[in-house]
């Protein structure tokens, strides 16, 4: 850990959700337990929605399932995913949908790390642009930002990329489509992930990065190789180059 605020110079900042900004228990536990009884009447009630027609399409071709599956067979299927936290596109998906109407209803409420809000609202104050990579949906992110417990926070956010629109958190040509969308160049952008496979596929691009090691986090004490670890955001201290 550092003992003095590490400083970055970059243009843009990128930050992962699950184990960086929030705790991965809230996400696996409130949201995981909102969602799961809710996916079954989700794909009943919207049959017509194109995006969850992928979705079904998507998971029945990950489980290996007859194409006719009907939708407990799907629906036994994604818990399982839910069950071991796979990162599948489709439950993506279908959580994120479900989640957006909770959030919503003011059902549900997002979390955030007491450190994360103050140190977003000051870099983007001082002209550092912000933007999300989730392995979340979009359809989630935005929302999450908007019915934070501080408030919507969506102002501070210039950009959403998840599985779909950007790639898999772990592949190299994830973060080279992300500053291409950006229109910056990688050196120019910086990464926060709590995700060891997410610091080498960003950093082998060109990318800056810092890795997360939050105390009951998921990957708190991992090996993050050369790159700078804190614990905080308030260890942090990104400037303009």
């Amino acid at each position: 850990m550092t003992d003095s605020p590490l400083v970055v110079r970059a243009r843009t900042l990128v930050v992962d959700l699950e184990g960086t900004t929030s705790a991965a228990g809230f996400i696996l536990g409130d949201l995981y337990d909102y969602a799961r009884p809710r996916l079954l009447p989700w794909l009943r009630e919207h049959p017509d929605d194109s995006d969850v027609r992928v979705a079904r399409a998507q998971a029945i071709q990950e489980a290996g399932l007859p194409s006719d599956a009907g939708d407990e067979e799907i629906v036994a299927a994604l818990h399982e995913l839910m069950a071991t936290d796979v990162k599948s596109t489709p439950l993506k998906t279908l959580q994120g949908q479900i989640w957006a109407e909770g959030f919503r209803r003011d059902e549900i409420s997002s979390h955030f790390f007491d450190d994360v809000v103050p140190q977003l609202r000051a870099w983007h104050a001082e002209g550092v642009k912000i933007a999300v990579f989730s392995s979340g949906s979009v359809t989630s992110q935005r929302p999450w930002f908007e019915h934070s417990p501080s408030g919507d926070l969506t102002a501070l956010v210039m950009a959403y990329f998840d599985t779909v629109n950007a790639g898999p958190k772990k592949e190299v040509a994830s973060y080279e489509r992300i500053a291409a969308e950006l229109g910056r160049n990688p050196a120019d952008l910086v990464f926060f992930t709590d995700h060891p496979d997410e610091i080498a596929a960003a950093t082998a691009v060109g990318w800056q990065v810092v890795a997360f090691s939050r105390p009951g986090e998921p990957w708190f004490g991992a090996d993050f190789g050369d790159a700078p670890v804190v614990s905080s955001f308030a260890e942090v201290e990104v400037q303009l180059p």
